[in-house]
């Protein structure tokens, strides 16, 4: 168990992505302030993945794509911050940005398990051709989420415009 689980009430975890729609990070603040919980927000790094991991110590990562560095990855961090930030304005809850690797959903719901979280909070896929082509080789987040997990899964559609 980490930390985050030892102190303090269950938090949520929100799976978060750069470009996505605001109203997933800002449904969860919304729900966390309501219930005075903090929040993980979670980033999975598709392009890593978990080669070694031990509760003890950090997880450590081997880039698939070894021409991707560190600092692309601290730029989304910084983007994702942001995003965070912008969601959980003028809202009194403590969150987190934790960047993972791996498979989203297992990572996700690996987090989740780890945090003890009360409920996941994930999107739903962004529209176009890209992402639902992606969604049907890849599977869906959310789906692989809701059919896998003990815990609730909030899924979170974009308002329409």
């Amino acid at each position: 168990m980490s930390a985050e689980s030892d102190a303090g009430p269950p938090p949520l975890v929100v799976a978060v992505l750069p470009g996505q729609h605001p109203e997933v990070v800002q449904t969860a603040a919304s729900l966390a302030a309501r219930l005075g919980v903090p929040v993980i927000c979670a980033y999975v790094d598709e392009a890593s993945y978990l080669v070694e991991w031990d509760p003890e110590r950090s997880a450590h990562r081997l880039s698939l794509h070894p021409d991707r560095d560190d600092a692309e990855i601290r730029a989304t961090a910084e983007e994702l911050r942001t995003a965070v930030e912008s969601g959980c304005a003028g809202r009194d809850i403590d969150w987190t940005l934790r960047i993972l690797a791996g498979d989203p959903a297992r990572a996700i719901g690996r987090l989740a398990a780890e945090a003890n979280a009360q409920m996941i909070v994930v999107g739903t896929p962004e529209p176009g051709l890209g992402h639902r082509i992606s969604a049907a080789l890849n599977g869906s987040v959310a789906a692989w989420l809701s059919h896998h997990q003990e815990r609730p899964v909030l899924i979170v559609p974009a308002a329409e415009k």
